[in-house]
This record gives C-alpha cells, sequence and structure tokens, in this order.
C-alpha cells in the first residue's frame, strides 16, 4: 500500500468524527485481465470492447499508462507507443463477478452504502476515531487482495463528506490511503484543478471560465448564491457545500427508463440478424424491468445505419413487462422503421422502455377497474426465478443465435452493476 501523503497526526486520543470512505479500484478491468493470466502478471496489457483491430481502449494497466496509453486510444495508436502491449476482450461477467465478490468482502467490515460502479463505492463511517478507519481500510485491503489476488487494488479516501473521500482516492493512486482531515481543508483542494473535482464537466468548466474562475481556490472563495447561479440550479450550491464538509440531503431518483444497444458485427447488419438482435436485447431489459417490479407504458426502437443516418420509432401501447407482448411491439416497430427507410444495413441498434409504472398505477378500464395480469406475465416470472434458481438460462423465449464477438453478456455501465441473475437472462451465457 503507498505510503498516505500528508497524513494528519493519528493519535489514539482523536475524537470520534463522522467519516465518510470512497474506495476506487485501480485499471480494474486490465488488472483483473492481468491477475486472471500468470504470462500477463510482468506485460503491459489494455482492454477493449471487441477483438478487432479496430476497436478502442477502454482500459489499460499502469505499465501501459507510464508509456503513454490512454482510455480511447485506438488500438493501434497504443502499439506504436507500447510495442509489446497486450490486448484483451473486455470480460464482463468476470468483472461483474469481481464486482459482487468485492461487496461480500468489504461488508465482512461494514455494509456498503452505494455501488457507483462496478469498482466504485462509497461508505458512511459514521463516528469512529481516524485511527480505527486507517485501521479498517488495512484490514479491507489484506482482505480484498486475498479474494482478489494481490495484482487488483484500490485506492481510498477518507474526508467529512462522499465527494471529499472521492477526491481523496484519487490524490494517490495506485493502492493509496489518503486522509482529508477537517483541519487541513479546505487547503488540500487548491492544488487539485476544476476539471478533476466530480460534477465539474466540460460545459460548466466554459461557465465558470466566463464567471473569472479558474482555479479551485477560485471556486471555493465564492459564495454559495454565486455557485448557484452559475451552475443554474441547486446543483452547484450542493457541490460546493460537500467541498466545504457539509452534508446535503438530495432527492431521491426514480427510475425512468430500461434499455440495451449494440454495435452489430458485418454479419449481423441485414435487417434479419438487426430484428434479431434486438429480440435479444428486449429480452434483457425486460428481465431487468420486471426485477425492480415495473411495467413499461412506451418504448423507443432506434437504429444507426451504413450511411449513418439515425431512425428511431416510438410505441405506445397498456402497460406491459413480458417477453411475449414486448418482442411483438419491438418486432412491429422495427419493421415499421425497415419499411419507412427502406434501409437494409444497420451498424447500431438500440431498445428502450420506457414510461415505466408500478403495479398499483395501473389504471383499468372505467366499467372493469384495474385489470388482471396476462398469463403471459405470470409465465415469464416462473421462467425467471427458474433462470435465477439455477444460475442458467434454462428457459427462454425461442434460440436465437450467439451474436459474434466473443463475450455477448450483460455490459457494464456506469451507475448500473448487472445483478448476477442478469448474466444468464438470455443465452446459454446470458446476452445483451
Amino acid at each position: 500500500m503507498n505510503a498516505p501523503s500528508q497524513f494528519p497526526p493519528l493519535m489514539a486520543s482523536e475524537p470520534k468524527r463522522n467519516w465518510s470512505m470512497f474506495l476506487d479500484f485501480d485499471s480494474f478491468f486490465a488488472h483483473v485481465e492481468k491477475q486472471d493470466d500468470p504470462a500477463l502478471h510482468n506485460r503491459p496489457v489494455a482492454v477493449c470492447p471487441t477483438p478487432t483491430p479496430y476497436s478502442g481502449v477502454i482500459a489499460c494497466c499502469y505499465q501501459s499508462k507510464a508509456a503513454g496509453v490512454k482510455r480511447g486510444m485506438k488500438r493501434a495508436e497504443a502499439e506504436a507507443l507500447c510495442p509489446d502491449i497486450v490486448f484483451r476482450h473486455a470480460r464482463h461477467d468476470v468483472y461483474i463477478r469481481k464486482h459482487h465478490t468485492i461487496i461480500e468482502v468489504i461488508e465482512r467490515h461494514v455494509p456498503v452504502e452505494k455501488a457507483w460502479s462496478v469498482d466504485e463505492m462509497s461508505i458512511d463511517l459514521k463516528r469512529m476515531r481516524i485511527s480505527d478507519a486507517v485501521a479498517l481500510v488495512k484490514a479491507i485491503k489484506a482482505d480484498l487482495a486475498e479474494a482478489l489476488g494481490p495484482l487488483v487494488t484500490a485506492s481510498f479516501g477518507i474526508a467529512q463528506t462522499g465527494l471529499l473521500a472521492k477526491i481523496a482516492a484519487e490524490a494517490n493512486k495506485p493502492d493509496g490511503l489518503v486522509v482529508f482531515h477537517p483541519r487541513e481543508m479546505p487547503d488540500r483542494l487548491h492544488g487539485i484543478e476544476l476539471k478533476d473535482i466530480p460534477g465539474v464537466a466540460r460545459g460548466m468548466l466554459v461557465r465558470l471560465r466566463r464567471a473569472g474562475v479558474t482555479t479551485t481556490e477560485g471556486l471555493l472563495n465564492l459564495q454559495p448564491k454565486q455557485v448557484r447561479r452559475i451552475w443554474g440550479s441547486v446543483e452547484g450550491e450542493r457541490l460546493w457545500r460537500a467541498l466545504h464538509g457539509e452534508h446535503t440531503e438530495r432527492p431521491a431518483t426514480k427510475r425512468s427508463m430500461f434499455g440495451h444497444s449494440r454495435v452489430l458485427a458485418r454479419s449481423w447488419r441485414n435487417p434479419k440478424k438487426a430484428g434479431e438482435c434486438l429480440r435479444i436485447l428486449t429480452t434483457h431489459a425486460a428481465r431487468r424491468l420486471r426485477a425492480d417490479d415495473f411495467f413499461a407504458t412506451r418504448l423507443t426502437v432506434s437504429v444507426k445505419t451504413g450511411k449513418g443516418m439515425r431512425l428511431a420509432m416510438d410505441r405506445e401501447f397498456p402497460a406491459v413487462r413480458d417477453d411475449f407482448s414486448l418482442h411483438r411491439i419491438v418486432a412491429e416497430t422495427f419493421d415499421g422503421i425497415v419499411r419507412k427507410s427502406r434501409e437494409s444495413d444497420f451498424m447500431h441498434v438500440s431498445i428502450m422502455l420506457h414510461g415505466v409504472i408500478k403495479e398499483d398505477e395501473i389504471v383499468g378500464d372505467l366499467f372493469t377497474g384495474p385489470r388482471d395480469l396476462p398469463r403471459t406475465d405470470k409465465a415469464v416470472h416462473v421462467m425467471d426465478a427458474l433462470n435465477q434458481k439455477y444460475e442458467k438460462s434454462v428457459l427462454k423465449l425461442g434460440a436465437p443465435d450467439d451474436l459474434p464477438g466473443g463475450y455477448d453478456g450483460v455490459k457494464i455501465a456506469f451507475g448500473r452493476i448487472p445483478a448476477k441473475a442478469d448474466m444468464f437472462a438470455a443465452g446459454s451465457g446470458g446476452m445483451g
């Protein structure tokens, strides 16, 4: 573990305080690949979404970074900078399983407050001495190393608020531990660039510059109402107060949509195969819809053609969540796009289920009252239960071909961690 930078004295007499902790794994995908293959332990590694020479880098280990490789680079660029680099196709199913192992390990010590992504978690430590908090981090690190292997490391931050803890976790990577103590604040933030503060996006940097704010110190020296005006919302004031160590309450967010998308392999770019891919993606989205106990009342099918045109079509319908109904509606909608556009070459397809409501929000006919759930809804719940019990797709609708490109399971999206059951929602290994 890296030596903590500028640690305050960790005295046993230090009073108990409310602390937040944030952990951020170091180049998680790439280091999982290195750990799982002994031949890669001393090699630079990059992870790509597809196993093609035209793919881009979505993660790279610290050896690769030292050679100048960065996320978003094309494979050819990365190879030019680092000729001995090894590329690995992203194995989302493996990363998801590792994520759930991480949660289990941490919760032997302390509850996880929120998993922000597959490799980022926040923890409310409540009231404790800082020396006890540091000892807790060391114990968690030791257990994670035993469960995941020594190459899969995480950096930890401890501070008064979750935002400050996240910034601290980024301050001494890899395998770091940084404490932002109240008596050192806000001076510890002055050397941090505005772009490195979570919540300060590129567009907000432009607004801040227009307001004459070019440094973090300048942002901290504003008044809350000034920050609110620059942001154009209360989010600016919330961020300012969190940077000053104040806890702010956020309104609960309501789930509004469920969706999946896919870039099609060349052999799947015809209408028949593109429609089949949409059916597979719909199965995934419908299963997530049911898992969160929602019904959908609208959906959007969208495509990108080989000529670069983006086409979309919306449908509204009575509240449903079963695969039978949604497959039919999606197929009709996609057929409408094909007929209207007369296109036959599709590069990308996506399905979005929205207008989501709970069962008690379904309004029935004026005379009959709320409708009974159809037999198809009950049937898919039986399918979900059996698939979850056996942790594989023992029941599914149809027999789709495997999507080309290696692993076709549920993909990891920022802010949404697929459940274990999502990995076998469709197909033998899960599709998505």
